[in-house]
């Protein structure tokens, strides 16, 4: 096996940035994607707009030209493809890391679904949209039921359940209702979220007002039958008919494998992984994280915009120790 100096796992845009670092300080380097190049953003809804002005997304000062003020996943797709193929970053897609494995002699042992490879240093720049929140209630499981949102076509002029109320609640209700889809929403707090893009809160909260959107606040989907929905309000059991569910109830991290790992937690309340924020490097030495991963179940906490800069920590620890 051919040693190298950075193993990065995840090939998004911070897993991106560590390879260009990596690159530019003369380092030997390897990303692993499991899917395709920046695959999370790729399973964002087809429409998605970013929060963020193009500037907060750029890599290595590469200038990001949108239609918009705020770009959408196209675009991002583009612009991530286009700094990848511009730095002719070492990237292997479609390949899956099994397990990282810290060697008496220092450096670690990563095994993958399609290699094995060694690497004196390991960052782990997997994000956290790959694994959402569960319900854990009955019925969860059926076909009807997605974690993930795409095309609001697909929902035309059916009943849809939307359960939160993020952005990606809040977009997936207002577009579904525009191609004819009958939405109603379960939100289980008393308002829509006030991280809800601000151009988006109030077009939501006007056409809960006029009732084309209904609401139900304070409540919180408890089974799903093929054709119904059951959620308690207030302590009331209510029955809708229905046809999807949309729970959109966030995501988190790999913490499995961030154990398997060795990595520890700061607490047992938002699972914070161990880390030194002014080198990104874990309780294991050598062992770094970048991006939003670092946010434990705080997934707000982390964005492109302010972990760009996890990549230039990593390498500048690394080249100095």
């Amino acid at each position: 096996m051919k040693q190298i100096d950075v193993l990065i796992i995840g090939g998004g845009p911070i897993g991106i940035a560590c390879g260009i670092e990596a690159k530019k300080a003369g380092l030997s380097y390897l990303i692993i994607e499991k899917g395709c190049l920046v695959n999370s953003l790729y399973h964002y809804p087809i429409n998605m707009q970013f929060f963020s002005t193009s500037e907060l997304l750029e890599l290595d000062n590469i200038p990001f030209i949108s239609a918009e003020n705020k770009p959408r996943r196209k675009e991002a797709l583009e612009y991530y493809r286009r700094v990848s193929n511009l730095h002719d970053l070492s990237i292997h897609l479609f390949e899956t890391v099994l397990g990282v494995h810290k060697q008496v002699a220092g450096h670690f042992e990563i095994e993958t679904s399609k290699s094995k490879y060694t690497a004196s240093h390991v960052i782990v720049a997997t994000g956290f949209y790959d694994f959402p929140n569960l319900l854990h209630i009955p019925g969860e499981d059926l076909p009807k039921v997605s974690h993930y949102y795409n095309d609001p076509h697909y929902y035309a002029n059916m009943e849809v359940v939307v359960v939160g109320a993020s952005n990606s609640s809040v977009d997936a209700a207002l577009e579904c209702y525009r191609k004819g889809a009958k939405v109603t929403m379960v939100v289980r707090d008393n308002a829509i979220s006030s991280h809800v893009k601000y151009w988006v809160k109030p077009d939501i909260e006007n056409r809960i007002a006029e009732g084309a959107i209904q609401v139900y606040f304070n409540s919180q989907l408890t089974a799903i039958s093929p054709s119904t929905v059951t959620l308690e309000k207030e302590g009331k059991s209510i029955t809708l008919s229905n046809d999807f569910v949309l729970a959109l109830t966030g995501y988190r991290p790999d913490f499995n494998f961030l154990r398997q790992l060795g990595i520890t937690t700061q607490n047992d309340v938002d699972l914070l992984p161990t880390f030194h924020t002014k080198t990104m490097e874990t309780n294991i030495e050598n062992l770094y994280l970048a991006g939003v991963v670092c946010g434990g179940l705080n997934t707000h906490s982390w964005f492109i915009e302010n972990s760009r800069i996890h990549a230039k920590l990593i390498i500048q620890h690394i080249i100095r120790h």
